[in-house]
């Protein structure tokens, strides 16, 4: 089986025989102490060509898979750490780890399988080792807290496609075991249903306006260079359970002049990281799609300890899908909009302006506006138009009136 590339960082060989779904653990570590660890079940649904026709296999991952020592690597200052788990004749799958100091998430999901292995592709036409890849795929958590997901999340990597459930992962580790402390995704965050009687407690008191919040500009640099520009006012909407057990609604203002910015740059991925103060933490991830030239914002995260919360509040979604522009453009929006990442969780943008992707200089691109800014403008127009319409049906109609009372005093 070869060796995955440094970028695909932590590579876990998920492949089997037809079966139902079976949970592994899979572990990675330095000497005595745990770097990486995974607890997950898989299920693969792979396309390969058989006498001339495509047939589909649907492979779990086996509880033979194990960890390859050889491949796997806790990381050092110049390699990110990954593991490698394998099993049967050099099958892989891989899931490759970045972290900016505040986040960790999966840069790569890579499946490697081999086509001369028979017992599951029997009547193949190749023998090849293929290897597909899917970027970005949407997990990722705080540092030192467990990504869990127990719903199905299916992801496409070309001629295959990868289904996970049952997921409790964790990176860059500092303990031997998983943290208690969770970051849920999306799909498990089910909303409570409403009751079905009054309730006896107070209702939740609407939160007091924070005003506007002041336009701050926050740009990444990466290799002496500057590789995303932002410029933006943001306003945070959060919903927890205070000290008293009582729910708070809190709008809070991102003060620029408290608040520090930085991120990386790649080829299909950028981040913003913006921390104020040490109370909060917020990361933007935008995606560039290499197909349609497109990129749009996919993630966000929220990390807060501000005043009567008991502990952190920490909000993750990983599958939005806002501020889309197209590659070499800047996006921008001078209206209020708001961003629902969770029920809990909202960001209202004023007069914003990124671009994450095709930085050349130190200026923004052409913009391409937001449809709430393109109707401000039209009303405008469509107003005038329907003023104008009006006067020429009023000068119409007094032209007519006009010529009828002259044909009155016409001689006989």
């Amino acid at each position: 089986m070869k060796v995955f590339h440094a970028s695909a960082a932590l590579v876990v060989v998920l492949f089997g025989v037809l079966g139902g779904i079976h949970a592994v653990t899979l572990e990675v570590k330095e000497g005595s102490s745990t770097c990486i660890k995974a607890e997950l079940s898989a299920v693969f649904s792979i396309s390969y060509n058989a006498s001339g026709s495509m047939r589909t296999v649907l492979v779990t991952l086996p509880d033979s898979a194990t960890v390859d020592p050889g491949s796997s690597s806790c990381g050092s200052e110049i390699s990110a750490p990954w593991l490698v788990a394998a099993f049967g004749s050099g099958h892989a799958l891989g899931l490759s780890f970045s972290t900016n100091g505040s986040l960790y998430s999966v840069a790569n999901l890579t499946l490697q399988y081999n086509l001369s292995d028979a017992a599951v592709f029997p009547g193949a036409n190749s023998s090849d080792v293929v290897t597909v890849v899917s970027a970005s795929v949407g997990i990722w958590a705080p540092v030192n807290t467990t990504y869990r997901c127990l719903s199905n999340a299916t992801f496409r990597l070309d001629t295959a496609d990868v289904t996970f459930s049952n997921i409790k992962l964790q990176a860059y580790m500092t303990g031997n075991d998983l943290s208690p402390n969770e970051s849920v995704c999306f799909a498990d965050q089910t909303p409570t249903p409403a009751p079905t009687r009054l309730p006896t407690t107070a209702p939740v008191p609407v939160p007091t306006p924070a005003g506007p919040p002041e336009q701050g500009i926050y740009n990444v640099t990466q290799n002496n260079t500057v590789c995303l520009l932002a410029q933006m006012g943001l306003q945070l909407n959060v919903t927890y359970t205070d000290q008293n057990n009582k729910t708070v609604q809190e709008v809070v203002n991102v003060n620029p002049d408290l608040t520090s910015s930085s991120g990386s740059c790649q080829a299909k991925s950028a981040t913003l990281t913006l921390t104020q103060e040490q109370t909060t933490t917020l990361t933007f991830i935008f995606t560039l799609n290499s197909t349609s030239n497109k990129y749009y914002l996919s993630a966000v995260s929220l990390v807060a300890n501000w005043p009567n919360m008991p502990a952190n509040f920490s909000a993750t979604n990983a599958s939005v899908n806002y501020l889309r522009s197209s590659f070499g453009h800047s996006y921008m929006c001078n209206a209020e909009q708001t961003l629902v990442i969770l029920p809990t969780f909202s960001i209202n943008t004023f007069r914003l302006q990124v671009q994450p992707f095709g930085v050349t200089t130190t200026q923004f691109a052409s913009a391409e506006e937001c449809q709430i800014d393109q109707d401000q403008m039209l009303i405008p127009i469509i107003v005038g138009a329907a003023l104008a319409g009006l006067v020429l049906i009023v000068l119409i109609a007094y032209l007519i009136g006009r010529k009828r009372s002259h044909a009155g005093y016409q001689t006989i």
